[in-house]
């Protein structure tokens, strides 16, 4: 709006900024674009048209500058978080999807190129992020969803709707824990693609309130090293993965050494290899099932 009575932009935008770097967010005038973007409805980039705001948004907008100040997530304040080339929705009892997941997304769908009708399944869904960026780009993809949070699946399933609302090759989602030796015991040997997001972070590790106070908990924490739910869900992607099939799990850039050789110890794959993020921080590990028996 032009002319008219209320709160400049430039001014609300200044002022938000300031109360979030205070508060120690990691990127305060981002943030701050973000929040008014949505409050008013507009992209990000469609702010720079805009010169004022009517009082009502402005106070809702100062409202949830407070909350991020509060460090609350971002995402759980618009509601919604991009990844790849899809907008999930997100909030209180799943884990926001980073984009440094994206990477593993990308790999996957690299092992995937060509193949007509693959069989994936990801462990530990959580908002769907890694299973549904795979069916929307790999719309032949017969993909598997496992949770085990009943707060998260939740938000698989509404994100899951979503994108066959849209058009999309469904996703199968399906309660259960990803170091269940009985778990998806139907697809034994048929499944293409296992990638993991799983739970890596060393218990009683310093992580941002963002994570500690809003992340589920059962998203998080992995035991002493952070590798006890990759230990335990190696023998079901193992067993679920045909001979030469490949597997896929994101870990903290602090993993890069342990858990390639926690899954060289596994005894069931070859062709074990990490890969950095863009940022050549170690970020995830990869490998192929070999002909052996299951361990």
């Amino acid at each position: 709006m032009r002319g008219g009575s209320g709160a400049r932009v430039r001014t609300l935008l200044a002022d938000a900024a300031r109360r979030l770097a205070d508060a120690g967010v990691e990127s305060p005038r981002v943030d701050a674009e973000l929040l008014l973007a949505h409050v008013v409805g507009r992209t990000r980039a469609g702010l720079l048209t805009l010169d004022e705001v009517d009082d009502d948004a402005a106070a809702r907008f100062a409202g949830l500058v407070e909350q991020r100040a509060d460090r609350v997530p971002l995402q759980h304040l618009t509601g919604r978080a991009p990844f790849r080339r899809l907008e999930l929705a997100v909030g209180p009892g799943v884990f926001v999807p980073r984009p440094e997941t994206e990477l593993l997304v990308e790999w996957a769908l690299e092992q995937l190129a060509g193949v007509d009708g693959p069989v994936v399944v990801d462990l530990g869904s959580g908002s769907g992020a890694i299973a549904l960026s795979i069916a929307h780009e790999h719309p032949g993809a017969r993909v598997t969803a496992v949770e085990r949070d009943p707060g998260a699946i939740a938000w698989t399933r509404h994100n899951a709707l979503d994108r066959v609302g849209a058009g999309d090759t469904p996703v199968g989602v399906v309660a259960g824990d990803m170091t269940d030796p009985a778990l998806l015991s139907e697809l034994d040997g048929r499944v293409d693609l296992v990638v993991s997001n799983p739970p890596y972070v060393p218990d009683g590790a310093r992580v941002p309130r963002e994570v500690a106070d809003h992340d589920p908990p059962l998203a998080l924490w992995g035991g002493p090293d952070g590798l006890d739910v990759v230990r335990g869900m190696l023998g079901v992607a193992a067993r679920l993965l045909r001979p030469g099939g490949r597997l896929g799990i994101e870990h903290a850039d602090q993993q890069g050494t342990a858990l390639p050789a926690v899954v060289r110890a596994h005894g069931g794959f070859t062709d074990v290899e990490d890969h950095p993020d863009l940022s050549g921080r170690p970020r995830f590990t990869t490998a192929r099932r070999g002909p052996g028996e299951d361990r």
